[in-house]
């Protein structure tokens, strides 16, 4: 077991916190686990109250953009326990992302011993409202010095924490985007890196400002194939076949991605996971064989996809009773906060 360090706040949020309205991301847990990496070594993890830090103007965070994070969620069931979703999956990718940016890995001790620490002492945060969850929030970032274009020599660990409702609420319109792109072969789209997000922001603005919620990604070199939905993975189902793109290089491979494959398996759904094109999209829609789309994430879970556009000129998706969508999520969800079995080993508790 890991030596852990814990100090307590003396001014907890608790009991001011209104759990019926939590939105997504904007209420933040009592405490945080920090751990930093100096000298060539990480050190001993610390629990310590949700609070500032401080940061020299030539942390070169600020400057090369050193810094990845993870997107995970701790669930309650009906006996107040609580879940983790397959958090090693979370672990190995955060790795996977930390080599890439060419920032130190972290333990794997470090990283499970704290977060059990952090849930055990924030565990009154966790919601047990339907829809709602503890989001956990991995970060490291640089936080050594200098101006000079290279990898810092000591960084940053820390697990933040927020009660969330629903990430999105309503119908999704998105558009197809022509011009901009998110990543490129050889690139960091596969890790989840800060500034992969930063660039989504101004095409995401564009299109919010035409009217709708996010874009649809396609590739850097042709923009002919269909890749991500925003921040997420994307499905569409053509007849009764459930389609998505291989991850690579461009694309992240998301956790609740590899769930709805799995789980669409042992359904019985038809998968197919290969490359597929704007045109083959809008043509399924025009002869109606395109039954749905939508998009899969941690946050969103699934998040079903009314309307895309495509060069000024929307194609609305049907309305559909027992829609994958509805029955994935809800066969995903039942395993997060222990309402089914757990067949595929998934649920990890704490």
């Amino acid at each position: 077991m890991t030596s852990i360090k814990i100090t307590k706040t003396k001014n907890s949020k608790l009991q001011t916190t209104d759990f019926e309205n939590l939105g997504f991301g904007k209420v933040f847990s009592d405490h945080m686990l920090i751990c930093d990496y100096k000298n060539g070594s990480w050190g001993e993890p610390e629990i310590v109250p949700f609070q500032p830090m401080s940061l020299m103007p030539s942390a070169k965070i600020f400057h090369y953009g050193q810094s990845i994070f993870e997107g995970m969620k701790a669930y309650k069931d009906n006996a107040s326990n609580t879940w983790l979703f397959r958090p090693v999956e979370n672990y190995i990718r955060l790795n996977k992302s930390a080599k890439r940016l060419a920032i130190p890995e972290i333990p794997k001790n470090i990283f499970f011993d704290g977060l059990k620490e952090l849930l055990k002492i924030d565990n009154d945060w966790i919601p047990n409202l339907d829809g709602c969850s503890l989001y956990i929030r991995p970060i490291v970032f640089a936080t050594g010095e200098g101006f000079h274009a290279s990898p810092a020599d000591s960084y940053r660990f820390l697990i933040a924490t927020a009660p969330s409702g629903p990430y999105f609420s309503g119908q999704v319109k998105v558009l197809i985007e022509e011009k901009y792109s998110r990543s490129a072969n050889g690139g960091v789209g596969f890790a989840k890196a800060g500034g992969n997000y930063a660039g989504q922001f101004y095409p995401t603005q564009l299109a919010i400002e035409k009217g709708y919620n996010q874009v649809i990604w396609t590739d850097d070199n042709t923009h002919e194939y269909i890749e991500e939905a925003g921040a997420m993975n994307i499905f569409v189902r053509i007849n009764d076949t459930l389609i998505t793109g291989p991850t690579s290089d461009r694309i992240l491979d998301g956790v609740t991605r590899k769930s709805i494959i799995d789980i669409a398996n042992k359904e019985g759904i038809p998968v197919e996971i290969r490359k597929f094109k704007v045109s083959e999209i809008i043509e399924a829609s025009k002869n109606n064989t395109l039954k749905e789309m939508f998009g899969a994430g941690t946050a969103a879970v699934i998040s079903p996809i009314s309307v895309f556009g495509f060069r000024n000129k929307d194609y609305k998706l049907p309305e559909i009773e027992n829609s994958y969508a509805t029955t994935l999520k809800k066969l995903i969800t039942d395993i997060q906060t222990n309402k089914t079995n757990d067949k595929f080993g998934w649920r990890f508790l704490v």
